[in-house]
């Protein structure tokens, strides 16, 4: 399901020489970062107008040959036809919809995390409480926990002591709030990459876990300048090539953090089984577990 490769022991020890770093608790502000990873894109953050769609009209031919509109269907009582209400679907929404509200969320980051979790963006009930993942029907507690990122379930209220008690952290690539992600445009998600690049540069995590397809295609939109095929899509763990926050100059280098595409948990979408979500999510899972405890073991010998 997932491809790729895990990150290896050597991996693992490549970034762990970064633990011990001066910088691990109050690293030195990385200047240009945003500047570095910015897209010179001059595509405007306005979405296309989507075309209209002309509704089609019922028409039968008369013995005439001319064409009439047929009759609706009549109601129980044959009085008049009943209508049929179609579901609004959602659609773009620019930013002065939700301009009322008060987004009370910010990130849950810290230097040197295992791993850090990347949204889309805060729903309207996440943006109010300011708590992340926070609507009933979201899958993200849940999943974080039946995979064993977490050892135990974990509520919303406690996103701000996820970098404290699990060493893991949570952000978004765009920050404004909506009711769904189908009412942001392409162009303003890929404009939030160089700002998502250049929070993963500044506190190094060793895997950024990518929280739904959308997300990737995004990204992978901005490095490389098209659309992500299907056969180049792809679960799981991704290939080395593709670390995101590398830092290659200045006094402290960086490879970057290992990426990781995990599905969406949001309650709205379709398309997966839980169990086909849960058995990529494990995938990570796994990896965690086994990264926590050796930095358990690396800290309870050091104070021994």
């Amino acid at each position: 399901m997932g491809g790729g490769n895990s990150p290896s022991a050597e991996d693992s020890s490549a970034l762990s020489i970064f633990e011990d770093s001066p910088h691990q608790h109050s690293p030195a502000k990385i200047d240009g970062l945003f500047d570095q990873y910015k897209c010179e894109s001059t595509a405007s953050l306005a979405p296309r107008k989507p075309a209209v769609r002309i509704p089609r009209v019922n028409q039968q031919m008369g013995s005439s040959g001319t064409k009439h509109k047929r009759n609706s269907p009549a109601s129980g009582d044959g009085t008049s036809p009943v209508k049929k209400v179609k579901r609004a679907s959602s659609g773009y929404a620019p930013p002065n919809k939700y301009a009322h509200l008060v987004n009370k969320l910010t990130d849950s980051l810290a230097p040197n995390l295992i791993c850090v979790f990347v949204g889309l963006n805060p729903g309207i009930r996440t943006a109010t409480t300011g708590h992340a993942y926070n609507h009933p029907s979201n899958l993200f507690w849940k999943l974080l926990h039946k995979s064993k990122c977490t050892p135990r379930l974990c509520h919303a209220e406690e996103d701000g002591d996820m970098p404290k008690l699990y060493h893991l952290g949570l952000t978004n690539i765009v920050s404004r709030p909506t009711k769904d992600g189908s009412e942001l445009s392409k162009a303003e998600m890929d404009a939030g990459v160089a700002e998502l690049e250049a929070k993963v540069a500044l506190q190094r995590p060793e895997v950024v876990a990518i929280v739904g397809k959308s997300i990737w295609e995004s990204i992978w939109r901005v490095r490389h300048g098209s659309n992500i095929k299907k056969d180049q899509f792809k679960y799981g763990w991704q290939d080395d090539t593709e670390r995101m926050g590398v830092v290659k100059t200045g006094e402290n280098p960086w490879p970057g953090a290992k990426l990781f595409v995990a599905t969406t948990t949001s309650g709205l979408a379709a398309g997966m089984r839980p169990h086909e979500k849960e058995q990529i999510w494990k995938e990570l899972g796994d990896w965690v577990v086994k990264r926590r405890a050796e930095r358990e073991d690396k800290e309870a010998s050091s104070n021994g």
